[in-house]
């Protein structure tokens, strides 16, 4: 399933999210605005990890002053498709 997440507090302004229903694994990533290199980055090691990993590892993640970052959005967005398998 495809899922569009609208960032908040990130120079991304939003996150494309493909996650298989029956593994709960992340297929595809995509960051639309951000930083290219960390974007792309971040995109690229996530994929084909489980949600729940995924989540674990970028929860919390502070961007310079920011409370949260482009990773940090990415476990927000994953958190909430989560609650809806």
């Amino acid at each position: 399933m495809k899922y569009v997440y609208t960032t908040t507090g990130t120079c991304s302004k939003q996150i494309e999210i493909s996650v298989n229903d029956e593994t709960h694994v992340v297929d595809d990533v995509f960051f639309v605005g951000g930083c290219p290199g960390n974007t792309v980055g971040v995109a690229t090691l996530v994929k084909g990890r489980p949600v729940d990993e995924v989540i674990s590892l970028l929860e919390g993640i502070p961007c310079g002053m920011k409370r949260t970052s482009c990773p940090d959005q990415l476990a927000q967005a994953l958190k909430e498709i989560r609650s809806n398998f």
